[in-house]
């Protein structure tokens, strides 16, 4: 089971962090990956950590600006969202997956139920 936390609403240029809790699995086993999904659109790749944490991968509109990590101690990966801005509006998934393949979402087995991020400008 994966649990986010952390989304809410800030103002365009703020910062926030979420959080995505396993429990029954072992995060540092799996590449992990974060995805959003905005009303009417599809569910898009935002950042994703392979399973040694070695490699860190993100979307374009994310680099430069949010950090995938992970605390295999607190089986937690997080992401670190700066410099927001209103379209990153959108509820953030966070999921799980066995293999290499980081950017498609239907490569993913396990998913989080989302946490709504929503930015005034």
């Amino acid at each position: 089971q994966l649990v986010e936390s952390g989304g809410g609403l800030v103002l365009a240029g703020g910062s926030l962090r979420l959080s995505c809790a396993a429990s029954g699995r072992t995060l540092s086993s799996y590449t992990t990956g974060w995805f959003r999904q905005a009303p009417g659109k599809e569910r898009e790749f935002v950042a994703a950590n392979s399973w040694s944490g070695n490699r860190t991968y993100y979307a374009e509109s994310a680099k430069g600006r949010f950090t995938i990590s992970r605390d295999n101690a607190k089986n937690t990966v997080y992401l670190q969202m700066n410099s927001l801005k209103p379209e990153d509006t959108a509820v953030y998934y966070c999921a799980a997956k066995s293999g290499t393949s980081v950017y498609n979402v239907g490569a993913y087995n396990y998913w989080g139920q989302g946490t709504q991020v929503t930015v005034s400008s």
